[in-house]
């Protein structure tokens, strides 16, 4: 495994006949015609929990180099506070990364990607923007996210980038960023990953006390009350938001936001006449958690998306 610190050396790395390629030779070149020379990515912020390592087996399997990047991006947080408490162990990252099998870590200074007189912002437009956390964060949160995530492809030009589902929004804002630009990256959406107690993972969970992440579990349950009432046949969303609300009283939670929403549009949601996004922002604590599930009637099958 190589790290490299500069898109230079990014690109050198991933060059034909680089060392790092050299898995290319060995087990995974030619296995699979449709994956032969194949890279996928795996963008982070670091601080390696189960749910980045289940991106990374899965870009592992699909592909014969794998890339993750590990980059604190300052221009997505609203809150110095919160730029600051923000976990950082690049080496214990590194080992996580190479018993996960990936070849090159990409660990670039804030200068790197943002060099003196840089002076440009990617800005997806819209309500997959303003709404949710776009409107509690502020639009230079999305901003942050769809210019770092564009210069990172860019940088790597990957087959496939892995990103997943607990971010809903930010999934979102980058596909739609990826297909206006022409960024010829297949964005994967891979399933929330979830600790045996429900609760999604985050690098954040590691901040909630052991009494405060047991009021969390409110979290999920609610979300898995209310897609089960959706698969039951409730459509009315003025419903599904008492028992939810209900359910996350219960552990003293009070939402920033629950939503239900259109997963594409990121419009307001009345019925569940199809796929809608529910959506939940909570402080527990000092932490912040985000977490979703997509709902569908009787009619439709469950999504594997979540």
């Amino acid at each position: 495994m190589k790290v490299v610190r500069t898109i230079a050396e990014l690109r050198e790395a991933l060059r034909p006949g680089h060392p790092a390629r050299a898995c290319e030779s060995q087990d995974h070149l030619g296995q699979n015609p449709d994956t032969a020379s194949r890279i996928g990515m795996v963008p982070t912020m670091g601080a390696l929990h189960e749910g980045h390592l289940s991106l990374l087996q899965r870009a592992r399997a699909e592909n014969d180099l794998v890339i993750l990047s590990i980059f604190v991006n300052p221009t997505q947080f609203s809150e110095a506070s919160d730029l600051d408490a923000y976990p950082r162990q690049e080496a214990q990252d590194a080992a996580l990364a190479e018993s996960a099998g990936v070849d090159v870590i990409f660990a670039p200074s804030a200068a790197e990607m943002y060099p003196a007189g840089f002076a440009t912002t990617v800005s997806v437009s819209g309500a997959i923007t303003e709404t949710l956390e776009g409107a509690g964060r502020g639009s230079s949160h999305f901003d942050g996210v769809a210019t770092v995530v564009a210069k990172l492809l860019l940088a790597a030009l990957p087959h496939r980038a892995y990103f997943g589902q607990k971010d809903a929004q930010q999934l979102r804002v980058v596909q739609r960023m990826v297909a206006d630009l022409g960024i010829p990256t297949e964005i994967v959406s891979c399933a929330t990953s979830r600790d045996a107690d429900g609760l999604a993972r985050s690098s954040r969970n590691v901040r909630l006390s052991e009494t405060d992440r047991q009021r969390a579990l409110v979290i999920p349950r609610a979300l898995a009350a209310v897609s089960a009432a959706a698969a039951s046949g409730e459509t009315e969303v003025v419903a599904l938001r008492t028992l939810a609300e209900g359910i996350l009283a219960e552990g003293s939670v009070d939402p920033e936001y629950l939503a239900f929403v259109n997963p594409e549009s990121f419009a307001p949601a009345t019925t569940v006449s199809g796929t809608v996004l529910c959506a939940i922002a909570a402080r527990v604590g000092e932490v912040r958690l985000i977490d979703n599930e997509l709902l569908n009637p009787p009619s439709l099958p469950i999504s594997k998306e979540n």
